[in-house]
Parts: structure tokens; sequence; C-alpha cells
């Protein structure tokens, strides 16, 4: 027995020195992170009140002012910029530089444009409800812009300005490819050592991503005759007839196991009830991993629209690509294992995903031309973006995520990331 014992004391010491333990958390930042909660969720609930689909220009006019105005206060040499495709996307981009008495250079993404119509909130208004938080846009990406307010807050209250720049763009037409702000990320995002993006981490486990995917889409348009739908519609050829079969046999064209997906998402047909359709269209979202995977789904569709159900209809396709994947480097995985280690400081456990869910963001304009790491995923848990159930967040994670994302930006700052 008494040998027994000693061979578990034996094991139980080895294995204390090959685990190291857990270091502490940061008391001064978790204590300011606390502190800062009840003024992120005022701020959070002004955001969330202020209706800002990517193309209302009066709202994104209203948010982007508040925005500046808070980026100012807390010290920011600030202004807005604006769209460098108007037409296309209407909303001003917040940016605002904040000067540190170190060298490294850090830049902090987020968006104030939701994909809601205007009149939505008086439906969905902000509210409480135990430990989540309600609201239109809340999760994707209110809670975002909050986030980088927030943290600022937090650093200024602890004195940690060990930064050399500190940049944030907060642009106001992500959800509609980032048009007119794509160009400017990406030639700020260049000059920093590091960038963290602050879309949300997701429902479930908390989690940063190292790759997102790239983002596409296929436009299909049939052509057909147009005839009386009662008197003759023998003389007609049915566009919409086409266009509904053109759909299902490329129902699965997905491939799920290798990132590739293709979902089809609008489609119009007509322009009277009593008359056979002569156009109808239709639009599908594609997702892929990789630009090259385009190739495969591109091809695909151009295979299948030669199989026609309607002989005299002539099928189209046309192919557009947006936003490209961001894809894991060494020094973003370098960076996501040290905020593991972070998270893990206030016992946290923490997911660094190096393969993309599907979802496209900004931190893939970001990594473009980067000489340093690209992480998405900062923001807070949440859940029903882009949906019309409950959009929230969850309000247990406001603090471990100020705590991490200022951590980050400190240790960069200061050389301690390893």
């Amino acid at each position: 027995m008494f040998a027994t014992g000693m061979a578990r004391s034996a094991l139980i010491a080895t294995l204390m020195l090959a685990t190291p333990a857990l270091a502490a958390p940061q008391k001064p930042v978790l204590d300011a992170a606390e502190a800062e909660k009840p003024a992120y969720l005022a701020t959070l609930e002004k955001l969330v009140s202020i209706e800002s689909g990517s193309r209302d220009v009066q709202g994104l006019a209203t948010i982007a002012a508040l925005i500046a105005e808070r980026l100012k206060a807390l010290g920011g040499e600030t202004e807005l910029i604006d769209s460098a495709e108007p037409t296309r996307s209407p909303g001003k981009i917040a940016l605002a530089r904040f000067k540190g008495s170190g060298t490294r250079k850090i830049m902090l993404l987020a968006h104030m444009d939701t994909v809601y119509a205007k009149g939505m909130l008086a439906q969905q208004p902000f509210r409480i409800e135990g430990d989540r938080a309600y609201g239109l846009g809340i999760a994707d990406d209110k809670h975002g812009v909050a986030l980088i307010l927030h943290t600022i807050a937090l650093l200024n209250r602890i004195a940690a300005r060990d930064y050399g720049t500190l940049t944030v763009l907060i642009n106001g037409d992500e959800e509609i490819g980032s048009a007119g702000s794509r160009a400017l990320i990406t030639r700020l995002a260049a000059e920093q050592d590091a960038v963290f993006s602050c879309e949300g981490s997701g429902i479930g486990q908390d989690t940063l991503r190292l790759a997102t995917s790239g983002v596409g889409s296929v436009q299909l348009k049939v052509t057909g005759r147009a005839s009386h739908a009662g008197g003759s519609p023998e003389q007609g050829r049915n566009a919409l007839y086409e266009l509904a079969h053109q759909i299902l046999q490329m129902r699965d064209l997905s491939k799920p196991e290798m990132g590739l997906k293709l979902n089809w998402t609008l489609a119009s047909a007509g322009s009277v009830s009593n008359t056979i359709p002569a156009e109808a269209k239709a639009q599908g979202d594609m997702r892929a991993l990789r630009m090259a995977d385009f190739d495969l789904i591109e091809a695909a569709v151009r295979e299948r629209i030669q199989n026609k159900l309607i002989p005299d209809t002539l099928v189209e396709a046309t192919f557009t690509r947006g936003r490209p994947p961001l894809a894991p480097t060494e020094a973003s995985r370098a960076l996501g294992a040290h905020a593991k280690r972070i998270f893990g400081e206030i016992g946290r456990s923490l997911t660094i995903a190096e393969r993309a869910s599907g979802g496209g963001t900004d931190a893939a304009y970001a990594a473009l031309q980067a000489r340093g790491p690209v992480i998405e995923g900062f923001g807070l848990r949440g859940f029903g973006a882009h949906s019309n159930q409950n959009e929230y967040v969850a309000l247990d994670s406001v603090v471990p995520r100020l705590y991490l994302l200022a951590r980050m930006i400190t240790d960069v700052s200061r050389g301690d990331a390893k």
C-alpha cells in the first residue's frame, strides 16, 4: 500500500511537471472588463434601436454618426469616409486611429449594416430576457461594433496604450459585398501587424475562425415565348416551367464535404397572370473554400443547363465571384493558439476553427495583402443572424470577449504573443 501510494504521488508530480498550470488572469484587465459590461449593454441598445439596412441611407447615416462620435470621444482621430461605390453601397465608413506609445499596428473590423427591411424593428425591438439580449442585427454585427467601442474604453481605463496605432474600421455595406469599402479594408490591412475582425463567435462553443468561405453567385435567365394562358398556351414556351426544371436538376450540386455550396435563393417570372411567361430568372448563392473550387460548380451548372425540359427555350448562366476565402496561415495559427491560452486564464475553452463554416466576411479582404495574421470571430456567441427568428447574443460572453480582445491587443503590442 505504501509503495503504491508513493508511486501514485510520483505519477501526480510527473504529470504536474509535464502539464503547466494555466496562468492566472490579469486582474486589472478582468476587473475592467466586468466594469464595462453595463455600459456595453447600454451601447448595444442604442445601436440596435437604429435601423440600418445596407441600403437605408438615413439609418446608415444616423448610426455612422453615432459610431464616429463615440470613437472620437474615446480619443481616436476619426473621420466618416464616403463609399467608393455610392450607388451600390450608400453607407459611409467610420474610420478611427488611436495613437499609442509603441510600434505595433493593429486593426479592428466590424460592420454597422444589417439585412433587415426598414420597419421590422417595431416587431423585434431590443430586449433582455435572462442571459440573452435580442434585437435585429444584434448578432450580425452590432454587438461587434459595441465590443470594439468598449474594448477601447477598457484599454483607456487601465491606461494600456502600448500599440503604435490602433485602427478601427466599421463599414456599412458588409451584407451586400462591401463594394464601397473593400479596397480601403485591403489597403489599410496591408499596413498592420495583426487584424482582428469582430463578427460573432456563433452559438454553442466559443470559437475564433482562421478561415471563412469565398462567396459567389450564379444568375440563370430563361427566355421562352409568350402566349395567351387561356386561349393558346400551347403556342407559348413557358420560361417559368423551364426555370423550375433547371433549379430542380441543380439542387444537388453542393459538396459540403469540401465546403462547396450552391443554394438557390431568388426567382422571378412573368408580368401578368393570364400570359405564359416569356422570361424567368433565378439567382443562387455559391460558397467555396478556395477560389479554384468555384470552377467546379460553374462547370457543373454549364453542363446541366444543356438538359432542357422545353424545346425552343434559351437558358443562360452568368457567374459573379465576390468575397475571396480566408485561409489559415502559420502566423494566424500561432496567434490563435495564444488566444486559446488567454481564454484559458479565465477558465474558458476556445476552439480555433481552421475550416470555414460557410459564412464570408470582410476578414478575407483584409487578408488579401496582409503582412500579419488575420483572425475572425472575436465577437460574442449568438444566434439567428439573417433569419426571421429572434436574433440574440449570449450575455455571459460579454466579459470574456472584452477580456480576450483587450489582452490580444496588449500582448501583440508588447510582443508577448508567441
